[in-house]
């Protein structure tokens, strides 16, 4: 839905901040932009969401910003962050903002409204499930060893988005007229069962790959028996259980539409990331 028909002149790379530019998303994003403020606690400046006294010097001579936020944009304190980042961003002479938040997420509703009622232009990205959480997260050490577990029926199917489809549509929001007040939906060409998604592990791997669905009290105290703080574990778990309700299910045509091309599918990701060695026996 478009609220904004103008939009300022493209930013050069060095005046495009990505925040969380070391994260999954955001590496990628700061790769098609060389020359781009990377946006974390290593980066020069450095960048902190809990410490907000520091994030002026990050934002001289910005004129657009790439937003990841950590762990998840609908945890809590995420809106009242982006709502504080996004009032000083205005402040400094930020023109435009590109939030990452999630498809399917309603609860994600505070923190978007933070960017799309900041005064400034703004583009949201909802992506569906990455594709690289099977191998860039928790899960490749476990698809590693020969199986996976979350708590999601085995027929809810998921268009799973590859996350360089996404950086691509997020440099173009970010240097490219036509995205000023929008929502992009992004998502891969087909959705897949988990059952499915093994099946296409195990051709990639070259050895049986197998879903395992859990209930959701047993997946949680697994987590927390693996280390994750409590308040981390309920929210994932919150995630997994909400948005695996086949909400997410139906195809977009966004990233096609955007790009000019097809959609990364599934499979070729599961090709590339076996090729690197990811998930090569120790």
């Amino acid at each position: 839905m478009t609220t904004n028909n103008t939009q300022s002149p493209a930013p050069a790379p060095h005046e495009i901040l990505v925040v969380g530019g070391t994260g999954k998303s955001g590496r990628r994003v700061a790769a098609l932009l060389p020359g781009a403020r990377i946006g974390s606690r290593s980066g020069a400046p450095p960048f902190d969401w809990r410490r907000p006294g520091g994030w002026t010097p990050v934002l001289d001579g910005i004129r657009a910003v790439y937003l990841g936020y950590p762990t998840d944009v609908a945890a809590p304190g995420a809106a009242d962050d982006l709502a504080a980042f996004a009032r000083l961003a205005r402040e400094q002479g930020v023109e435009r903002l590109v939030l990452l938040s999630g498809r399917g997420m309603p609860w994600a509703a505070d923190s978007e409204r933070a960017v799309t009622g900041s005064g400034l232009e703004w583009t949201v990205l909802r992506g569906s499930w990455f594709s690289q959480n099977f191998s860039e997260e928790f899960l490749a050490d476990e698809v590693r060893a020969g199986s996976f577990t979350l708590p999601v029926p085995a027929s809810t199917a998921e268009p799973f988005v590859d996350l360089d489809d996404l950086a691509e549509v997020a440099v173009a929001a970010l240097t490219r007229p036509g995205h000023a007040g929008r929502v992009h939906e992004l998502t891969g060409p087909r959705a897949l069962t988990m059952t499915e998604t093994a099946e296409v592990l195990s051709k990639a791997v070259g050895r049986p790959v197998a879903f395992h669905p859990v209930g959701a009290d047993d997946y949680r105290a697994a987590l927390v028996a693996q280390g994750l703080p409590a308040a981390e574990a309920d929210l994932l778990l919150h995630l997994f259980t909400e948005i695996f309700d086949g909400r997410n299910t139906p195809v977009t045509d966004d990233v096609p539409t955007l790009l000019g091309r097809p959609a990364r599918d599934f499979t070729a990701y599961a090709a590339r990331a076996a090729a690197t060695g990811v998930w090569a026996p120790a």
